[in-house]
């Protein structure tokens, strides 16, 4: 059944009160969105966005009067829900005092922020260069890793997701690289681990790990160590599979980067501050990097922000010699003051905690039942608030549910599974033959469970084209 509100309201942005359903706001937007939005990713005449009209915590609504359980945060970054008073709040009382000021002058929300953020990075790390999203934050950091070692190559997994940008997307490894290859050659990619469809025949994580860490060595020597700047990894892999490090792993790659003096870039732009149910994703790892990149979950991407935390080996080289990088809105009061906030919700309602609790006690035993009930289930993982679920056509053969980069009528069988999700009032996130589990992480448990429920019944339809 179709989940929908009881009375639904919410008050524009010129404080005009709306009730939902809103049939004449729902046509504008969508003639005005028709008309005038250029949207990314997609072929413009094929697809059919939808209006969102208001949204609270974990929920969101359409002018039709749907409500939706957001279980992908939006894209993985609204981890603290939709319209969190307390941000809000904060970027209210920052635009009424200072609403703007340029990078190189000191600002108090900014730096601030910074300290906050070096005080919960990993030991030896002090320094924080503020961008505007995830993409240039990787895209500064491979910069500062070329600058500091003086070679041009940067490493990166097949399946991975580093951004838009330039080099971002030449990182990259999954389909949306494609039409863009060639914009940065000094790219090289590598397979990290994947036990579930191990490019190394491992049957065991021990094994999953040093092979794929003799794959990477091979690697590097093959491409020349001294022309390697830096290896970026995300800490679990995000959109290409919420791929979990095998124990070891991390701390292997750390040893490599030592050996041949490369920067060690962890991408945290999806995992970063309380995904995993830690501060940075790299403390659940016990590995050291020298730079980290975030984004999203700094703010809930409620003013665009993201940053490089530099290790004070790096930042050093940069005392004399200037570092050939800026953007005009670095460090914007106005993101500034909702990262602020945001550490503030974190400690005052233990965020960190209730994430590592929901994700063990509600998502990770339900998670596995459905490998046992589903014939569509082929594994689960993740950890914290950030799970996959891979459905396969067989649980033998392990074949996917849909064709790798499946569209058309090739990927029906996904398209019907988030059919079903959605008319069960849960917007899911879905890729490839993955759906994955990413709710805001106030998400209250009776939703938590409840969206669960929606995702299970989709799995039957799901069910449907196993063989």
């Amino acid at each position: 059944m179709t989940v929908t509100t009881e009375a639904a309201a919410f008050t524009d942005r010129n404080g005009v009160p709306h009730a939902l359903p809103d049939a004449a706001a729902d046509a504008q937007v969508r003639a005005d969105d028709r008309a005038h939005v250029f949207h990314s990713w997609s072929a413009q005449a094929l697809i059919d966005p939808v209006p969102v009209a208001a949204g609270e915590g974990s929920t969101f609504w359409d002018y039709q009067g749907n409500a939706y359980l957001d279980f992908s945060s939006q894209l993985v970054n609204l981890n603290l829900g939709h319209q969190h008073p307390d941000l809000v709040a904060a970027i209210q009382q920052q635009a009424g005092r200072l609403a703007t000021i340029q990078p190189s002058m000191a600002n108090d929300v900014r730096g601030e922020l910074a300290r906050l953020i070096a005080e919960v990075a990993p030991e030896g790390m002090n320094k924080v260069f503020f961008t505007n999203g995830g993409a240039d934050a990787n895209e500064n950091a491979v910069r500062m890793a070329r600058a500091f070692t003086g070679r041009r190559k940067v490493l990166s997994m097949y399946r991975s997701y580093h951004g838009s940008t330039a080099t971002a997307i030449s990182l990259t490894g999954d389909p949306r690289r494609w039409a863009n290859d060639g914009i940065d050659n000094g790219t090289v990619r590598f397979f990290g681990p994947y036990l579930y469809r191990s490019a190394f025949h491992a049957s065991t994580l021990a094994e999953e790990s040093q092979r794929a860490l003799e794959h990477l060595g091979q690697t590097i020597q093959l491409e020349g160590p001294g022309t390697i700047a830096a290896i970026i990894i995300e800490t679990v892999v995000g959109t290409n599979g919420v791929l979990v490090p095998p124990p070891g792993y991390l701390q292997g790659v750390r040893e490599l980067c030592d050996r041949y003096g490369i920067v060690y870039i962890a991408d945290e732009v999806m995992v970063g501050f309380g995904r995993l149910g830690e501060w940075f994703g790299i403390d659940a790892f016990d590995a050291q990097p020298d730079l980290i990149t975030f984004a999203k979950g700094v703010n809930s991407g409620y003013v665009p922000l993201g940053g490089v935390v530099i290790s004070d080996r790096i930042a050093a080289a940069f005392d004399t010699v200037p570092f050939a990088g800026g953007l005009t809105y670095s460090g914007h009061p106005l993101a500034c003051a909702a990262g602020v906030a945001t550490f503030e919700v974190f400690r005052r309602d233990g965020i960190l905690e209730r994430v590592r609790d929901l994700g063990a006690r509600i998502v990770e035993p339900t998670l596995r039942a459905w490998a046992e009930k589903h014939p569509s289930v082929g594994e689960v993982r993740g950890q914290g608030l950030f799970w996959a679920v891979e459905l396969v056509r067989s649980k033998e053969t392990r074949e996917p549910l849909v064709p790798f980069n499946a569209a058309g009528a090739d990927a029906a069988p996904m398209g019907a599974f988030v059919a079903a999700a959605k008319k069960g009032g849960v917007w899911p996130f879905v890729h490839f033959n993955r759906t994955h589990i990413a709710p805001p992480l106030v998400i209250t448990e009776d939703e938590l469970v409840r969206g669960l429920a929606v995702l299970d019944e989709a799995l039957d339809v799901a069910d449907g084209y196993t063989v």
